[in-house]
């Protein structure tokens, strides 16, 4: 197993090395930083109005698409909107008024009630997503509110809904294990699960495919790379590796070159959990010190994701965890990728952010139509529909627990170039993934942290047990 060399054999050695890195990290960095600076990007403002198309008879569903905007996550801002807007052409009878983001639907109906949308967006903190997740419950009055997309969003998320038992709230793409596991709200639901859960199979992949033994963690400093990296200390660790290292940087960083010189140089790899432009930054970073992805680097489910690709061919071998099966051949993820592909931009079909919101909304139609659209009684039939639903997704067949949370498969993904560029294909699949991770995580434990869970040998998860 070859150790990582880092900043070996640089000419001028470490600050040579870190002006090099820093001037090529920098301009991406300006493009769509998350930073405090003047000069970084806030949430780009949400209409007020309902999107357009939308229905404004008196009988419309009112709902509600809340996804970051803004921030290093911006990026994700026409994967998350494209992904519900599909549901609603799909399963809803919609027509696309075109491929903006924020570009609406027309015509779409549920249960005989025509749908009204409205857009909110945040920049993936608490604060800017609980807001707009006000507006749009309390001002515009949405019925049904999908989001957020990031973890600490969803914790705060969940919590607010608490205070408006009238409303039903489907998450988005958040992550955090606490947004469900510990908040418990009634009303909010969640059918993709939970970060730890998207990891599965990863932990176990480094260390009996690609024999690692040592390994470093490097992510945001925030609770859903947390709960990614409980997934796989769960699995590594628990068959005898150590992680020697875990490094946390503020969503607001832009030059990660800092921080991939804090590395251990006698790891055989280094598991990566950022999104958005953080990615593109610290693999542009990593690149810098001359080394190799494939093999040595592995990445949490954010990572592996198409807006990525701007790294460029360097990026092929690099694998990750995911809840979705990128580059997948079933039948319903094919079907799925060329229906999406046929109305909106094809580069958005392979991500998670585009199909979770497409379950979300797939969800929320669903259930409308077993209860013939009626909201009353405070909702209480929607979300009895909601709980008792077993769809099959273009990921596959999920469940809720008795935490609203799901219960499904995931997958170890890899990028590879082929002829058209790159793409992805899938390693392995682990189904049925609980949030408790095969009972790895007990009731009542600590949550994930920047410590947390420890780095132990033992007890297993199902998948990672076996020769």
């Amino acid at each position: 197993m070859a150790r990582l060399k880092w900043w070996s054999g640089w000419p001028g050695g470490r600050v040579a090395l870190l002006a090099a890195v820093a001037a090529t990290a920098l301009p991406i960095a300006a493009c769509g930083s998350s930073s405090k600076s003047s000069s970084a990007p806030g949430p780009t403002t949400a209409a007020k109005t309902a999107a357009p198309g939308s229905s404004n008879s008196a009988n419309a569903l009112k709902i509600g698409v809340l996804a970051t905007c803004g921030g290093a996550f911006a990026l994700f801002e026409s994967e998350a909107f494209s992904g519900a807007k599909y549901a609603l052409i799909k399963e809803a009878g919609g027509k696309s008024l075109g491929t903006g983001a924020q570009a609406g639907v027309s015509g779409a109906t549920v249960a005989g009630r025509p749908v009204s949308l409205y857009f909110g967006c945040s920049d993936a903190t608490p604060d800017v997503a609980v807001a707009e997740a006000r507006r749009l419950v309390e001002s515009v009055k949405v019925n049904i509110l999908i989001g957020p997309l990031s973890g600490d969003e969803g914790i705060a998320v969940a919590n607010y809904a608490k205070t408006q038992p009238q409303v039903t709230f489907i998450n988005g793409t958040s992550g955090a294990q606490a947004t469900t596991l510990s908040v418990h709200a009634p009303n909010f639901f969640r059918y993709g699960g939970d970060g730890a859960q998207w990891m599965a199979g990863l932990g176990t992949y480094a260390y009996k495919s690609l024999h690692w033994r040592k390994a470093a963690i490097l992510g945001e400093d925030y609770s859903y790379p947390y709960t990614q990296a409980a997934g796989f200390v769960a699995e590594f660790c628990g068959l005898g590796g150590q992680v020697t290292k875990r490094i946390w940087a503020p969503l607001t960083t832009t030059d990660w070159s800092s921080y991939a010189t804090q590395l251990p140089r006698d790891v055989d790899g280094v598991l990566l959990l950022t999104g958005g432009t953080d990615t593109v930054n610290v693999l542009k970073a990593y690149l810098g010190f001359g080394e190799q992805i494939k093999g040595h680097v592995l990445g949490g489910s954010s990572v592996l994701d198409p807006t990525a690709f701007t790294v460029g061919s360097q990026l092929a071998g690099l694998a990750g965890g995911s809840p979705v099966p990128l580059g997948g051949t079933s039948a319903d993820w094919t079907s799925y990728v060329n229906g999406f592909s046929s109305i909106y931009p094809k580069s958005l079909a392979q991500s998670l952010f585009t199909v979770l919101y497409y379950n979300a909304m797939s969800s929320a139609i669903e259930a409308l139509k077993q209860v013939n659209g009626s909201l009353a009684n405070g909702q209480s039939a929607l979300k009895a529909a909601l709980t008792k639903l077993t769809p099959t997704f273009p990921n596959g067949q999920v469940k809720l627990d008795a935490n609203r949370n799901s219960v499904q498969p995931a997958y170890v993904v890899q990028v590879v170039n082929g002829n058209g560029g790159l793409g992805f294909k899938v390693l392995h699949t682990v189904n049925n993934v609980s949030q408790d991770f095969g009972g790895v995580f007990k009731p009542g434990g600590t949550a994930p942290s920047r410590t947390a869970p420890a780095c132990a040998k033992g007890p297993l998860p199902p998948w990672s047990s076996g020769a």
